[in-house]
């Protein structure tokens, strides 16, 4: 389940929740996109504190979201990441191209 709100100026929050794979990014994707598209938010948060599992799919969910804000002039930031997707994440490179922020805990 992924829902959708504003949370200052400008500015989109996405609660991502539950699985994240090939099942359901589809759904997650439009969602947001659909969010995106009619708010124009120049920052965009994926909050991940409700994500209990992500496959490969997420690193594309990321990343596609990612490529749309920057096409409108906008920001990425990645929010309550568990440790070890923040790993994955960075593994991915997906921190050289948005914010991921420590609420999550820490990673080595």
């Amino acid at each position: 389940m992924t829902t959708v709100e504003k949370t200052g100026e400008g500015e989109l929050t996405a609660r991502l929740a539950g699985d994240i794979d090939h099942h359901s990014v589809g759904e997650m994707r439009d969602i947001i996109d659909d969010a995106v598209d009619r708010d124009r938010p120049c920052l965009l948060v994926l909050d991940f504190g409700a994500v209990t599992f992500m496959d490969s799919s997420g690193i594309g969910l990321v990343m596609g979201r990612y490529k749309r804000m920057d096409e409108i002039g906008g920001k990425l930031k990645i929010t309550n990441v568990p440790p070890q997707m923040r790993k994955v994440m960075r593994i991915s490179g997906i921190d050289r191209l948005a914010t991921i922020d420590n609420k999550g805990g820490t990673s080595k």
